[in-house]
């Protein structure tokens, strides 16, 4: 890996913290505004999913994984997302829907949403180790 793909891993992994965490509201900021309080989980759970997303980022394999990767990143936030303050889903669902079968389950839906993401990131990491082996590179593995 390159210094310039570690880069991109850690400017994903702050961004997807910083930009997902505004948009949850799960710190006080003047464009979101919660309706329900947290859990507590939420700020963990963003986080472990924007280090996921970061190291995603980084393998420097294109275009691998990507379905799962995203599957676990939507999962996540709405596990992490104030479930009423949710439009889309506010709108499909209904708000006592939403806090009758969603509220009870999103601690379990965001950690859900973060092992996807980590079985996307094994998928891209097994396929870096080939397309690398397959092209001669040396693959650094954490073994001497």
């Amino acid at each position: 890996m390159t210094y310039a793909s570690l880069a991109k891993g850690v400017l994903a992994a702050v961004g997807s913290f910083v930009l997902l965490g505004t948009v949850a509201a799960l710190w006080a900021n003047p464009f979101f505004i919660r309706m329900t309080p947290t859990s507590g989980f939420e700020v963990g759970l963003l986080a472990l999913q924007a280090i996921l997303l970061g190291v995603y980022v980084a393998i420097p394999v294109p275009a691998c994984a990507l379905k799962i990767a995203s599957v676990g990143g939507v999962a996540n936030y709405i596990g992490i997302a104030c479930p009423i303050c949710n439009k889309v889903l506010l709108f499909v669902f209904g708000a006592n829907a939403l806090l009758t079968y969603l509220e009870p389950i999103r601690l379990y839906l965001a950690a859900g949403g973060a092992l996807v993401t980590l079985a996307a990131v094994l998928v891209r990491w097994r396929n870096y180790r080939i397309v690398s082996a397959s092209l001669g590179l040396p693959v650094t593995n954490g073994h001497s």
